[in-house]
């Protein structure tokens, strides 16, 4: 099999593979109801403490949900695996690494994109801001960034997923931090110096900061170095996460603890 083919078509075998024992109707209430909610909520409470404007809820929120399908599918995809006993015969093959993992990571950052972009949409329009139609193509590429971000930082819980059990407990620990630090609902000037400086080398940061500065008219070019560094966070993120899977895969071989977890 070519790289290309491993890469395009196994990553969409594996992520159709995702719904094997759910119905693909469950990703309503998940990636379609729950953004919006979640949008309202900070919305209004935002309204009731006078801090902050209802652009900066919409923003914020809508990016920050790209954590859901970026995290848990990018965690499931590798570490769903071993659950169902297929590890041991993924790692078994000849294929090439990086194709055969980070082909598993296109359909996840394609459903992290357009989650996000709904939610920025609908939830916009519900609570009624404006943002300057010249805005739009670089806010959607500002989701796009995001979303792969989020996906790097998706292959590292699922590295460490092989080796514990109970990765739905971990994904929504690392969705609680992204949150919580990334300014997604309290700028980053109002965080604890300490949070703030650990939100720098997280996925979402920049790539909201980034968002929030386009639809206040701010120039694409002004926001340029926002983008590079969201996409930075998430390379290196993403390398993290396949440098611990091949180190894992190594010593699994040696010492046979692939299932141990």
């Amino acid at each position: 099999m070519s790289s290309a083919r491993l890469f395009f078509v196994g990553g969409l075998l594996s992520y159709r593979a995702l719904f094997g024992w759910l119905s693909p109707w469950i990703l309503i209430p998940t990636y379609v109801v729950a953004p919006i909610f979640q949008i309202l909520l900070f919305v209004y409470i935002g309204r009731s403490a006078g801090v902050q404007s209802d652009e900066f809820y919409v923003i914020g929120n809508a990016l920050q949900y790209a954590a859901i399908p970026c995290v848990f599918a990018m965690t499931n995809t590798i570490a769903g695996e071993r659950d169902q006993n297929t590890l041991g015969a993924v790692l078994a093959t000849p294929a090439k690494r990086i194709p055969l993992f980070l082909g598993r990571s296109l359909p996840v950052i394609v459903n992290g994109f357009f989650v996000a972009s709904f939610a920025f949409i609908v939830g916009g329009a519900l609570v009624g801001i404006s943002v300057p139609g010249s805005a739009v193509p670089g806010i959607a590429l500002v989701i796009l960034v995001t979303a792969f971000a989020c996906t790097g930082l998706g292959l590292t819980t699922a590295a460490v997923g092989l080796l514990a059990r109970d990765t739905a407990t971990l994904a929504n620990i690392v969705f609680g931090i992204l949150l919580v630090f990334t300014g997604a609902n309290v700028a980053l000037s109002d965080l604890p110096g300490w949070m703030s400086t650990i939100a720098q080398g997280l996925p979402l940061t920049h790539g909201i900061e980034a968002a929030r500065r386009l639809a206040d008219g701010a120039s694409f070019a002004s926001v340029g170095g926002l983008i590079a560094a969201e996409a930075l966070v998430g390379l290196l993120w993403g390398l993290v996460g396949y440098s611990t899977i091949r180190v894992l895969e190594w010593q699994s071989r040696i010492h046979a603890t692939l299932e141990r977890a």
